[in-house]
C-alpha cells in the first residue's frame, strides 16, 4: 500500500538519497558502491533479493549514461547475480529495465536494473487470489548474507 499510495507523489529520489549517504549504507540497504553506480535492495520487492543497480548521477535513460557508466552496471549484474546464486541457489534470474511509468518504472527519473531471482514454481495463488506476495526471508537476513559472501569472495569484482 505505501509503494501504491506514493506512486502519485512528488519527491525525493530514493537512489538520489541513497547514493548521497554512504554513511548509511546499511541503513539504506546499500549492498555495494563503485564510484559510478550502487546496488541497492528494493524497496518493494516482488521477491526477497530483488536488487536495483543504478548510477550514483540521477539521470533518466540509458541515452544518458556514459559508456563507462553502462559498463559498471553490467558488471554489477554479473556480480549481483553471482552473489545471490551462493547466497540463496535460485533457478534463474529476470534482469531488465523499465523505461518511463507506462513501462512499469516506479521512479522513472532514475535509471536503474532490475535483478529478480526465481526459482520454478515461484508464482503462487497468493499473487493471483490474495493481492500479496510472500516473502520467505527478511531484506535484513539477506542483506546480512549477501554483506558476508561479499567480504569472503571480494565483491564487486569489477577488474
Amino acid at each position: 500500500m505505501t509503494y501504491i499510495k506514493g506512486l502519485s507523489k512528488e519527491g525525493e529520489c530514493f537512489l538520489c538519497a541513497s547514493a548521497a549517504e554512504a554513511a548509511s549504507d546499511a541503513a539504506n540497504f546499500v549492498l555495494w558502491r563503485t564510484g559510478m553506480s550502487m546496488v541497492i535492495f528494493n524497496k518493494f520487492p516482488y521477491n526477497n533479493g530483488h536488487m536495483l543497480i543504478a548510477p550514483l548521477r540521477h539521470i533518466a535513460g540509458i541515452e544518458d549514461a556514459t559508456d563507462d557508466e553502462m559498463l559498471d552496471m553490467m558488471k554489477l549484474v554479473r556480480e549481483v547475480q553471482a552473489a545471490l546464486s551462493e547466497a540463496v541457489h535460485p533457478n534463474g534470474f529476470n534482469i531488465g529495465m523499465n523505461l518511463g511509468r507506462c513501462a512499469g518504472a516506479g521512479l522513472p527519473g532514475h535509471l536503474h536494473i532490475h535483478v529478480v531471482r526465481r526459482w520454478d514454481g515461484d508464482t503462487n495463488f497468493m499473487a493471483v487470489t490474495g493481492g500479496t506476495d510472500v516473502i520467505s526471508q527478511g531484506v535484513k537476513e539477506l542483506y546480512d548474507e549477501l554483506k558476508q559472501i561479499s567480504d569472503r569472495h571480494g565483491y564487486p569484482r569489477l577488474k
